[in-house]
């Protein structure tokens, strides 16, 4: 039951070349898109006719307008109006489908077998997996979820200039807030599809699984979307004049372990093709800027405590004549260096 296929067009492994994906803030390793399924012939002479043409327009829904506007979505430079809604509008369609098509898993229902459920990833069209398992269908569908909560973290911290033109491209604050709840929604999704999911499966249907749906995959991703969100929240900590040294330190801390996590996950995994290898790379890249953001204040955290044991030396010596205050005012070029 809930067996497998994998229809590649060409075994030879001549992937289509991914196209420039635009400017980047959020890597997102392709969407996976799924194509038509028949749950007229499936489920015909199972479930009510309602019940079967309820599932049939809300999944037939998701597949025009994941295969018409998904391919666009991880490409769009700065055309955050029509993406925006676009993500927004195939998100809801798929939280729409999503409690639906759970119906047939209930009570271990012997209808979670009977449908065949084919996806493909945009970035590997030539080759499909299909199978005859619905959970393989709520798998892919919260990742889609995840990856268009991601997508749409990209648009919004994409740098925009000004309307007058003079300064110089920014992210506002508002949009680094707002996508750092979307993280945090999109390693929700991770997190359930790991942990409630994918024991659904047997070990030997999760050897099957397609790579961009493997458990190190997807706790890769959970915790990109986790060191994403710190790392919004380091930038407006540094930014701000309330947060101390020992926030930013906490913060540096946390991303570099969920940067180190994620890259361990992919580390066993065959990414070496197409968004695979990419993503390998970006978590890589972020790692190593996590290390580097987590040096820097180590090292400034180290330059403070040298500089108050100075002063502290001074005023011991010199109680009468020195002041706090005073010895600050004379090392504040040794600060700002």
């Amino acid at each position: 039951m809930g067996c497998f296929a994998s229809t590649p067009k060409d075994s030879g492994g001549n992937r289509r070349k991914p196209t420039s994906i635009g400017e980047v803030s959020v890597y997102v390793p392709g969407l996976r898109i799924p194509r038509a399924v028949d749950f007229l012939q499936s489920l015909g002479d199972q479930l009510p006719k309602t019940l079967v043409e309820r599932l049939t327009a809300l999944r037939t829904r998701i597949v025009v307008m994941a295969n018409q506007e998904g391919p666009t979505i991880t490409r769009t430079r700065r055309k955050t109006q029509h993406g925006g809604s676009t993500l927004l509008d195939l998100h809801q369609a798929l939280l729409d489908y999503l409690p639906v098509v759970l119906g047939l898993t209930k009570d271990g229902s012997h209808l979670q077998f009977k449908v065949q459920f084919n996806w493909v990833n945009q970035e590997d069209e030539e080759e499909e997996t299909e199978m005859s398992n619905v959970w393989y269908e709520v798998l892919s569908v919260l990742h889609l979820m995840a990856m268009l909560q991601m997508s749409q973290a990209n648009l919004l911290l994409l740098p925009r200039g000004s309307s007058d033109g003079h300064n110089h491209p920014k992210v506002s604050e508002e949009n680094r807030r707002t996508s750092i709840d979307i993280f945090l929604k999109a390693a929700g999704y991770l997190d359930c599809a790991v942990k409630h999911v994918l024991p659904q499966f047997s070990a030997e249907q999760r050897r099957s699984l397609p790579v961009d749906l493997a458990e190190g995959t997807l706790r890769a991703l959970c915790l990109q979307a986790l060191g994403q969100g710190v790392d919004i929240q380091l930038g407006m900590a540094i930014d701000s004049s309330k947060a101390t040294l020992a926030v930013k330190r906490r913060l540096s801390c946390e991303m570099v372990k969920y940067w180190q996590q994620a890259q361990d996950n992919l580390m066993n995994l065959p990414l070496a093709n197409g968004w695979g290898e990419k993503h390998g790379l970006f978590v890589k890249w972020k790692y190593v800027e996590a290390k580097e953001t987590q040096r820097s204040h180590m090292a400034w955290q180290l330059l403070l405590y040298k500089l108050q044991m100075n002063v502290s030396k001074k005023v011991r010596k010199h109680p009468k004549h020195s002041t706090p205050l005073r010895l600050l005012q004379e090392h504040r070029p040794s600060l700002e260096q």
